[in-house]
């Protein structure tokens, strides 16, 4: 069984503050890496310009001003 005092000695294995930072280093890297393979694919990809909206985008849109 798991005491609370025996999770507290892992702390005197690891510094935490170097865990902390790489726990810190590797999420960044996993979230810059998810938003590359976002970028890549060309259904999530929101830095292209898309197109002219459709027409029934279109329909529904007030005049505009002259």
């Amino acid at each position: 069984m798991i005491t609370t005092q025996g999770m507290s000695r892992i702390w005197m294995i690891f510094d935490p503050r170097r865990v902390l930072v790489a726990q810190g280093v590797f999420l960044f890297s996993v979230a810059v890496l998810i938003h590359f393979v976002l970028l890549s694919s060309e259904k999530y990809n929101w830095l292209v310009e898309f197109d002219a909206a459709p027409a029934s985008y279109a329909q529904a849109l007030p005049p505009a001003r002259q």
